[in-house]
């Protein structure tokens, strides 16, 4: 297989692919889910490239690490392909189901005003997509800019079924910052040898956690310069650039497992925004993205001569006890005017369990809060609630140690209805789920200590019911149950404003005169640290049913989720429409 790169394109020639109208226009996708043929060459440029590079030669199955498997694609491309609107934009995918086994897409942060429908998860919004069956995803972007992903939302099909969304701003309207020349997107994942449902149904029958990744991957490419496969060292992703330009990296953790460092050797990143809102520039040399997170950086082709830069993407974790995929993922930097065979210029990796590099990157987040792009927090908030974070085991008589590991929110482990909880919520459907899920933890104790020494959990299907535009504030603290660990923790339907962050246990008196409500950064998920807590708030003016859960995938299969039910508000305007005629029945 050859070295996948190519030049970036120009800014302006993707603007110009897009429509010259003045008003969001309807976009129309179709998303083929199926295990055919893959593209050996796929493009990840910030723009639509169809109409400038050819269709690559196809190849039947994907070999990565000197091994090669099946894997489910869509449109036979992985990473998936890119979905680009502007602001204001309407847009249908049609997702047609090729496999032999259910699908639905989430399209990760879009806030799916009175589109609650069509937001994606398995069993919380709608039933699953069939084989041989179809939907149509039918959302308006309304009121974000930037970068997002779309990925499968149910098991673990994630791990290659996902991409990226780039949202332009509207027509005439400039970016609050230095306009960038040419853009690209790097779409960070894992990657296993063996199929991944086999991996977790083995980690369920046991009881015990799955086997961690064999890879991480920078545009679907496991290999790259310093690859231990031999193969695999000339399939690593190239970005060439010009010097003297500026170009804007478009960066996405797709992992199902893993937070991720990514670093440029020899370059600043000027971090401009993350998850589809702006913050206030700031510069660093080193980014944390969290899978779910997505960060928008620039930087300055500057180095005077030229040459080859490493790039990287490498796992964080400070908790000791967390098993996570310690390779590193590589990618090559190129200066237009230097040989393929130049020397390479390597960066020192932040060391795995730097919790001082990922404290210093959070810190610096801030909202613009500007006067065109204000943050409008909260304040003050209606409901003050508390969820515990964590795991523990219950008893299970066919595991290896007679229990197994599960995960929870206030020591609920959520159990996964078989009928749409959004479906049971619209019609009254009863038996499907309660709203009497705790707002603060059962038991107080403490926390991020040695914890309880029960440490089983409650099982069920139990929401939190929401009135309509009510102000919320959500602590979110992890418990040292089993062990502290981070989670990246998702909200569908909302962004959030992260006024608080700390480590230790969470003070009602002491930590709130601490929080930043001037500008904290805004996000769709953030991670609660490794024995420590954040506070979020969020306004529920989004009627429906709202998923919240960890990123790690293996979390969320213990059951490290639940739901919120937004109430309807008044007419039609604050009020859930009734589902669409094509909406997959269970």
């Amino acid at each position: 297989m050859e070295a996948c790169s190519w030049h970036v394109r120009v800014l302006v020639v993707a603007l110009c692919l897009l429509p010259l109208a003045s008003e969001g226009r309807t976009r129309h996708y179709k998303f083929n889910v199926s295990m055919a043929s893959a593209c050996k060459l796929s493009i990840y440029t910030g723009m639509e490239m169809k109409k400038i590079l050819p269709v690559q030669v196809m190849e039947k199955n994907y070999t990565r690490l000197c091994s090669t498997k099946s894997i489910v694609t869509v449109n036979g491309k992985f990473p998936g392909p890119t979905l680009y609107a502007r602001e204001g934009d309407n847009v249908l995918v049609k997702v047609v189901n090729h496999v032999d086994r259910n699908v639905t897409i989430h399209w990760h942060g879009v806030r799916q005003l009175l589109t609650a429908w069509h937001d994606g998860p398995a069993y919380i919004t709608q039933c699953p997509i069939r084989p041989g069956g179809s939907f149509v995803y039918n959302f308006t972007i309304t009121g974000q800019r930037g970068t997002l992903l779309w990925h499968a939302h149910i098991l673990w099909l994630r791990a290659t079924v996902h991409g990226a969304i780039v949202i332009l701003p509207e027509l005439g309207v400039p970016y609050p910052f230095p306009a960038p020349d040419e853009e690209s997107i790097l779409v960070l994942a894992e990657w296993w040898k063996s199929d991944t449902e086999a991996v977790i149904n083995e980690a369920l029958k046991s009881g015990q956690g799955p086997n961690v990744s064999d890879s991480h991957t920078i545009n679907g490419y496991a290999g790259g310069p310093v690859s231990a496969c031999s193969s695999s060292r000339k399939d690593g992703f190239t970005l060439v650039v010009e010097q003297g330009k500026t170009y804007l990296l478009r960066l996405v953790n797709a992992a199902l497992n893993e937070n991720l460092f990514f670093k440029v050797a020899g370059h600043r990143l000027t971090v401009v925004e993350v998850d589809a809102t702006y913050v206030k520039p700031f510069a660093t040399d080193t980014i944390l993205i969290t899978p779910g997170q997505t960060t928008n950086v620039l930087f300055s082709a500057d180095q005077g001569r030229g040459g080859r830069y490493l790039v990287t993407a490498s796992p964080f974790s400070d908790s000791p006890l967390v098993a996570v995929d310690n390779r590193t993922a590589t990618a090559t930097l190129q200066y237009s005017n230097s040989a393929s065979t130049a020397s390479l210029t390597a960066a020192a990796l932040p060391p795995q369990n730097s919790t001082t590099t990922a404290s210093g990157f959070l810190d610096a987040l801030r909202s613009l809060n500007s006067r065109a792009y204000p943050a409008r927090v909260p304040a003050p908030v209606d409901r003050s609630l508390m969820f515990t974070v964590g795991l523990g085991t219950n008893l299970c008589a066919s595991c290896v140690n007679g229990s197994r590991l599960v995960a929870g929110l206030n020591n609920v482990t959520f159990t996964m209805p078989t009928t749409a909880l959004l479906q049971a919520h619209y019609f009254n459907v009863s038996g499907v789920f309660t709203d009497d899920f705790p707002g603060h933890p059962p038991v107080a104790f403490n926390y991020t200590g040695s914890g309880p020494n029960n440490t089983q959990t409650m099982n069920g299907t139990r929401l939190y019911r929401l009135p309509y535009n009510a102000s919320v504030q959500l602590v979110l603290q992890d418990t040292g149950i089993i062990g502290t660990e981070s989670h990246p923790v998702h909200l569908h339907g909302h962004n959030f404003f992260v006024v608080g962050r700390g480590t230790g246990n969470y003070d009602t008196t002491a930590s709130p005169p601490k929080f930043n409500l001037v500008d904290p950064v805004e996000r769709n998920t953030m991670a609660v640290p490794a024995g420590g807590w954040i506070a979020i708030r969020f306004i529920a003016n989004n009627p429906g049913v709202w998923f919240l859960h960890c990123h790690f995938e293996v979390h969320t299969t213990w059951g490290l989720k639940m739901a919120f039910v937004v109430d309807d508000g008044d007419g039609p305007n604050e009020s859930l429409p009734p589902p669409p005629k094509d909406l997959p029945s269970c």
